[in-house]
């Protein structure tokens, strides 16, 4: 199984991507979640759309395309989901109707991490929107928002607390468990 992994942030020490390498080295054994980021994608523009689907975003594309399911993680920028990630999103639906051929029941399960205390909880709830608009199979058997990550990571990005790594272990296990069952349905 293969599953892509989307932060929502570009800062070089995001918590958020720092939490889905965490969860890329808590798979399970035949599960790979192949960390990537939104570098390179450049505002949504319709006159460059008009020039041809710029190439960071067909790599993107394809690559979830390819993939067994997409887990996404958010930061939270004044109570909702940051511009670089719903930008990144806009282009990945386009041409229209692109959105829903690549996202239409697939597999996507949301986490984030802020330092702020009440996680992400309101960036999660704004990516339903989004992913209600694409038909994604969106998977609420686990719900992972982590709050002062600044005290959970170590100044190499790497999650230390015992307590968010067994958490995100279930999460990675629920979220691949739901990918199994779906695949076997």
């Amino acid at each position: 199984m293969h599953i892509i992994a989307l932060s929502g942030a570009l800062r070089r020490a995001s918590y958020n991507t720092a939490l889905l390498r965490a969860a890329a080295a808590l798979a399970p054994d035949g599960v790979t979640i192949d960390v990537r980021t939104l570098h390179g994608i450049p505002l949504y523009d319709g006159d460059l759309e008009a020039e041809g689907i710029p190439a960071a975003v067909t790599t993107l594309r394809e690559a979830i395309r390819a993939a067994d399911g997409l887990l996404i993680a958010t930061p939270e920028y004044n109570n909702s989901i940051p511009g670089v990630l719903k930008n990144g999103l806009d282009w990945l639906s386009r041409p229209s109707g692109e959105g829903a051929r690549l996202f239409g029941g697939r597999p996507v399960a949301v986490v984030g991490a802020t330092p702020g205390g009440f996680g992400t909880v309101q960036a999660q709830d704004a990516m339903l929107s989004v992913l209600r608009a694409f038909g994604c199979d969106a998977w609420f058997g686990g719900r992972l928002m982590l709050s002062h990550a600044s005290a959970a990571f170590d100044a190499d990005g790497h999650l230390t607390e015992e307590k968010l790594l067994n958490q995100l272990r279930s999460f990675v296990e629920g979220f691949v468990a739901h990918i199994r069952h779906r695949s076997t349905a």
